[in-house]
């Protein structure tokens, strides 16, 4: 099984992997169940240090983007590239693929990664907020399902059968960011 660690605290006592790994970060709403999540894989790793907005890693990376959105969430209609920050996504509603709850909630997952080139920074866990880092291992696909349908329905509380088809959805895109730089 994959190992996965608090990615602040990795940095700290020198665990992150220097070969590449995957990064998921959670972005929780303190006022309803709207989560983002964030999952970066990074390779070609040429340096990694801390600085006042969080980690800025100089590596590659493919970037994944889920959202869960509550069926109260008053601007659903609009595109989610074109949200305010706290409630964006860098897709239109063709760009993901969306799943729909028994009680109407939304959860997107975006069909491609985003790439970044030479650098990203993990910004500093603030409120209910966290970011993990999971080393490259055997079995990292199912471990990443099981992450994401333990947080779906733990933490944006999904129901459990519909958290479940969600992270089977999720298991179809991982793939396509699972090992690109090697």
């Amino acid at each position: 099984m994959a190992k996965i660690l608090d990615l602040f605290d990795a940095y700290q006592s020198g665990e992150l992997p220097t070969e590449g790994g995957y990064i998921i970060t959670n972005f929780f709403d303190a006022n309803s169940n709207y989560t983002r999540f964030e999952m970066i894989s990074y390779g070609n790793v040429k340096d990694f240090y801390r600085n006042e907005d969080g980690i800025t890693f100089q590596a590659d990376g493919l970037k994944l983007f889920i959202l869960v959105e509550p069926a109260s969430y008053s601007k659903k209609h609009t595109e989610p590239c074109y949200r305010d920050d706290r409630h964006k996504i860098p897709y239109r509603f063709k760009e993901v693929e969306t799943y729909v709850t028994k009680r109407q909630d939304r959860i997107m997952i975006g069909k491609e990664p985003v790439e970044t080139y030479t650098a990203f920074t993990v910004l500093n866990e603030t409120g209910l907020n966290q970011s993990f880092i999971i080393h490259k291992g055997e079995g990292i696909l199912d471990s990443l399902k099981n992450y994401f349908q333990q947080v779906l329905w733990k933490n944006a509380n999904i129901p459990r059968t519909d958290a479940q088809k969600a992270s089977d959805i999720i298991g179809t895109i991982l793939p396509k960011i699972l090992n690109p730089f090697g």
